[in-house]
């Protein structure tokens, strides 16, 4: 083996790869990149070769935080096979790269199957599994969408296809956008939505939209109950997948959730997707988890859970150990532990 890492800077070059190894890593799609450095976050995107091939790629994000610094490749690095090799070269590279950025550690999340094989790689290079929860939809919720619409709604739970068909018999019109001035609905619900659910919100959403929207592969669904916007969801399209990547709502008698996310998925399905992925969902049986009830809603569509290995990280000095206390402590308080 040759073994080399450059910096990529052809689109091209980058997303046939991505697409062909790594479609479900979301977080390494060229598009999220331009969303980092739309937040301002130094990013820079690597590729792994043997002599003249491609065998793996790596956008790797600075974060600088009041407690320190970190690399923070999420959902990669994504390499062909689990040849140790490879791994060994691309993890040595980072530790290289923190070092110069004066960072405490390297943390990986790699769209990995969660088994013991998986693991046992990670572990290999000195890598232990992060205190915060489960983020980036390691536990997510998936739902093949090739079949018809009758066959989806055959699928679905009894009360989902209910409220779905309720929702119609009373007339609820969703609304799609582009126009990232539509968010400001968004806005209005998602801060009632956070705390309701007892979850932080996300920042950088606005950033987000406009990245995708403006190359079409982003919209805003939103509906109304008697002219007063009571939910919407925010859909990103990457790959063979249309994500539901934001939610907000407020209580309302009429059940447009159900409508929103049916709308949704009809609209995947008539732009060539294969898969409506519902994102983040809870572990079973953690009645407790701040996001239980919101996963038997997603859960409700049908589908299958997917989950992946959990973030890794990489400490490479003493003060890693204060943001490790940091993120248990709020894992706890938070309700995820």
């Amino acid at each position: 083996m040759k073994l080399r890492i450059d910096a990529i800077l052809d689109r091209p070059v980058w997303e046939y790869f991505w697409e062909a190894h790594g479609p479900q890593a979301f977080f390494q799609s060229w598009l999220w990149g331009e969303v980092m450095k739309r937040q301002s976050v130094p990013l820079t995107r690597f590729g792994l070769y043997d002599a003249a091939h491609l065998v793996g790629i790596f956008q790797v994000a600075t974060i600088r935080a009041r407690r320190g610094t970190h690399l923070h490749v999420r959902h990669g690095p994504i390499v062909v096979g689990f040849e140790l090799a490879l791994w060994k070269h691309a993890v040595a590279f980072l530790k290289g790269q923190a070092k110069n950025d004066g960072a405490s550690f390297v943390r990986i999340s790699p769209q990995l199957e969660d088994s013991h094989t998986s693991r046992a790689l990670l572990r290999a290079f000195g890598m232990i599994p992060a205190a915060v929860h489960e983020v980036d939809a390691e536990r997510c919720w998936v739902l093949d969408i090739t079949p018809s619409e009758d066959v989806l709604m055959a699928g679905m739970r009894k009360t989902t296809r209910y409220e779905i068909k309720r929702a119609i018999k009373e007339g609820i019109v969703i609304d799609k956008s582009e126009d990232p001035k539509a968010l400001q609905s968004f806005f209005d619900l998602y801060r009632q939505t956070a705390a309701r659910h007892r979850f932080v919100p996300h920042k950088g959403v606005k950033e987000e939209f406009s990245v995708f929207a403006k190359e079409h592969r982003g919209l805003i669904f939103s509906g109304s109950d008697h002219g007063e916007t009571t939910a919407v969801a925010i859909v990103l399209f990457s790959g063979n997948e249309a994500i539901y990547h934001h939610g907000a709502s407020r209580l309302s008698r009429l059940p447009v959730n159900y409508a929103i996310q049916w709308e949704a998925i009809r609209t995947a399905k008539k732009r060539g997707m294969s898969v409506y992925n519902f994102w983040g969902v809870a572990p079973d049986g953690n009645l407790k988890h701040p996001w239980w009830g919101h996963s038997q809603f997603k859960k409700g569509f049908g589908g299958s859970e997917r989950k992946t290995i959990h973030a890794y990280d990489l400490p490479l000095s003493p003060t890693y150990h204060i943001s490790r206390t940091i993120e248990f402590v709020r894992t706890r308080l938070r309700g995820y532990g």
